[in-house]
């Protein structure tokens, strides 16, 4: 019973005198002598509900809004409220902030002060008596009513008015407000005063996930003073419950800034059940975010944060309920709506909750056999299977590293596609700035695809003066021999013995590793690779006699395409002479050279930014995609001029979202990470570093046939004795998967997919690389 609860304990939890301050209780008569002669408001004065003063709505030439303050009210915070308003205002004159009137017959050089005027009190106390314009809108709203449009404008108008604070501070915000839940915790003391058993068991639950899980990351949030109690007694709306007033401050503290977020939902949700609660909960924090984004922290506990405000809803009431005519009445009209919220977050679990509002990482919270199952059911047989033994549940990076669902991390050493490392915040930035901003096509003008377009062309440093964006590596491949074939006229394609270049069907052709045993397509021949190795293939008549037995089935060759690192061969490091000889016998023969940078580019030989370069050679095409973006689906091919003139007499070409504003952002940012941390010294320098000390290891099992590599792609050939040369892809396969034991993940490649392929992200550094190199040596001696 309330009865039970001491003041003395009261006033030790720090709560503010005014809720334990019965509210004023003028007549209404009073009321309106009171505002014609301190405001010269004239009128009939019509009392409104107000939780802890008196409020009153003036009739009249003038309409407006008295509000008579609690005796116990602190004359320095209604005056920072003032100042607070004022403040909001100028920094964003759209908002529909409610501001004082000054005071008849006050001094304006007193401030803030001069917006109020001073009464005595029944009980010889004094009451702060405040007037403001009578804004349009009506305060009577049914919130379970409000449409999608108008509850994502409420959140809108939340983040609105934070951002507008951002910038404001007065002492009297340090101050403990029982409705903000940072307090949440004090107010165990006053559970007891709720009537209901099962509320204060559910209560108690919540209190206790509260102290649990948002009280150890609270310093983390980001803070500002706030209004604090952004719901529907506080907001004006007009008849499409957009809102058209903020009309109360009384509760402004300096607290974390999502709390006004979880003030919004804690309202909206009223009187709505089950799922339609969390709809509307992400519904306003779409709006939200189209003004400021939230951060994980805030996301992770919004459920949390709503739930407290519910508590504190159900408890003050019930606490404060006997200082009122009515008490049942007073206290049964908050208590219905927090029951029903905390009891579906009960039975649903804050975990759920927060998963459903987008506040824990993507992909988690699932069981990992159940999304191996749910794999083969959905995604189909023809999809490649897992890597490795035993697959991983991955479900974040940073940087090199990878975390799983139990958040054990593994060094990347595999993946070519994060080249500046996973999720590095500029690209993901970029992202998300121009995400927020427009995202289109290219047939409006956009700078943003101009200026990379111009970028790539000058790393290329000859005549490629052409870019036309795409959406990935294969698509990229597949344009550039739809280019060639008609800028040549002929149908031909030469490819290495065993490369990869996409998966199109034109692609694929050009992808014997994709090959069905005797699959080979009429219009494509294979050339091998020199194997330095074993000493095979070093002649570069090799190619000439790809040409020639084309040409006896009928094609002269459109295009040749190489992966200048060779990536699916098994990483073989190219003589420039050798390359050069090919070029130069395509161009007599009439086609044209695709240097496939997919694998190869962006920095990772560390010798220049594409693989071609290296080489010496004047490619036709330079094709790119997966590292381009960092992982957003985004690809180029770099081309002349006068080559796509051919193709342009007879076609054109459009990609919806080849080019898009968000892809060629995230292009962008990742070009400009390569140039700021210098990560093609790094690729050099570290890649060196790391063939150095593989070789360490081969000198000590001589399961290691060969090492190989440039920058930081590096081929570990394994073989069953140095003396056969034999491969033994079963052993590679054993490491691969000790390695990915003891947390370190690579591939394995080549025709016989015997080699161990390591391609790291070029932020490897030389402790990274002494890890995968200690991690080898201890699968090999079989630690």
């Amino acid at each position: 019973m309330v009865t039970a609860i001491r003041m003395s304990d009261v006033n030790e939890m720090g709560l503010d005198d005014v809720l334990s301050t019965a509210p004023p209780a003028l007549p209404a008569e009073e009321a309106a002598a009171l505002a014609l002669e301190l405001f010269g408001a004239e009128g009939t004065a019509t009392a409104v509900g107000s939780e802890r003063d008196q409020t009153f709505v003036l009739g009249g030439p003038r309409p407006a809004v008295m509000k008579i303050s609690n005796e116990a009210e602190d004359p320095a915070r209604l005056d920072m409220e003032a100042r607070a308003a004022f403040h909001a205002l100028a920094a964003d004159p759209g908002l529909a902030v409610a501001t004082p009137w000054a005071a008849l017959r006050t001094d304006p050089s007193r401030g803030p002060a001069a917006y109020r005027a001073s009464i005595p009190s029944a009980t010889g106390g004094v009451h702060q008596v405040r007037m403001y314009a009578r804004m349009p809108g009506t305060a009577s709203v049914d919130e379970s009513t409000l449409s999608d449009a108008a509850v994502s404008a409420w959140g809108e108008t939340a983040a609105r008015l934070g951002r507008a604070l951002r910038g404001f501070f007065d002492p009297g915000a340090s101050r403990a407000v029982f409705w903000d839940p940072q307090h949440a915790l004090a107010l165990r003391p006053l559970v007891s005063a709720v009537a209901d058993h099962r509320m204060r068991a559910l209560i108690e639950r919540t209190l206790d996930r509260y102290e649990a899980v948002v009280v150890p990351g609270w310093s983390t949030l980001r803070h500002q003073v706030i209004h604090g109690d952004l719901c529907a007694d506080n907001m004006l709306v007009d008849d499409d419950g957009v809102i058209t007033g903020i009309i109360d401050f009384g509760d402004m503290s300096f607290t974390a800034l999502v709390v006004d977020l979880a003030a919004v939902i804690e309202s909206l949700v009223s009187g709505r059940s089950g799922d339609e609660v969390l709809r509307v909960a992400r519904m306003a924090m779409d709006g939200f975010e189209r003004v400021l984004p939230l951060e994980p922290g805030e996301r992770a506990i919004l459920g949390e944060l709503v739930a407290a405000r519910s508590c504190a809803a159900s408890i003050l009431p019930s606490w404060r309920s006997s200082m009122y005519e009515d008490p049942e009445a007073f206290a049964a009209q908050y208590h219905e709506d927090a029951f029903e919220l905390l009891k579906l977050f009960d039975e649903m679990g804050f975990e759920d909750v927060a998963r459903r509002l987008g506040g824990r990482e993507p992909g988690t919270m699932v069981a990992f056999d159940d999304l191996v199952g749910r794999r083969a059911n959905v995604l189909g047989s023809a999809l490649t299977g897992l890597s490795y033994a035993q697959p991983l549940h991955i479900v974040r990076g940073e940087g090199p590293w990878l975390f799983d669902h139990e958040d054990r991390r593994y060094l990347d050493a595999y993946n070519n596609v994060p080249v500046v490392g996973h999720c590095h915040p500029r690209v993901t930035g970029a992202i998300a700035r121009q995400a927020r901003v427009l995202n289109t096509n290219m047939r409006y003008l956009h700078a943003t695809v101009l200026d990379l377009a111009e970028r790539l062309v000058a790393t290329t440093e000859g005549e490629l003066d052409t870019v036309m964006f795409v959406n990935s590596g294969s698509e990229a491949n597949d344009l550039a021999w739809r280019i060639a074939i008609a800028a040549t006229g002929n149908s031909g394609g030469l490819c290495t013995a065993y490369a990869y270049h996409g998966v199109s069907e034109t692609t694929t052709w050009l992808s014997p590793e994709a090959w069905s045993k005797g699959a080979r397509p009429d219009h494509v021949e294979t050339w091998r690779p020199p194997d330095a190795y074993r000493g095979l293939h070093m002649d570069p008549s090799e190619f000439p006699s790809a040409i020639a037995r084309l040409a006896e089935r009928g094609h002269a060759p459109a295009v040749a395409i190489l992966d200048g690192v060779l990536t699916s061969d098994g990483i073989l490091d190219l003589d420039p002479e050798y390359v050069t000889a090919c070029v130069d016998a395509l161009h007599r023969a009439g086609g044209l050279w695709i240097a496939d940078e997919v694998q190869g580019g962006h920095g990772r030989t560390g010798d220049a930014m594409w693989s071609y370069q290296r080489l010496g050679i004047a490619p036709d095409f330079v094709t790119i995609g997966k590292p381009m973006g960092n992982g957003h689906p985004v690809a180029a091919v770099i081309t002349r001029s006068d080559i796509v003139d051919r193709f342009a007499e007879t076609t054109d070409y459009f990609s919806t979202f080849g080019g898009n504003p968000v892809s060629t952002a995230a292009a962008s940012a990742v070009l400009d990470v390569i140039e700021d941390e210098r990560l093609l010294n790094n690729a050099r320098e570290v890649g060196t570093y790391l063939l150095a000390r593989l070789l360490e290891v081969k000198a000590d099992h001589p399961i290691i046939g060969d090492v190989r590599g440039m920058g930081l792609a590096c081929g570990v050939e394994i073989v069953t004795d140095p003396a056969s040369k034999q491969p033994d892809a079963g052993a590679a396969e054993r490491i691969i998967n000790g390695l990915r034991q003891h947390g370190v993940l690579v591939g394995t490649t080549g025709a016989a997919d015997n080699t161990l392929k390591v391609r790291p992200p070029l932020v490897f550094g030389r402790a990274e690389a002494d890890l995968l190199v200690e991690t080898l040596r201890d699968v090999l001696t079989g630690g």
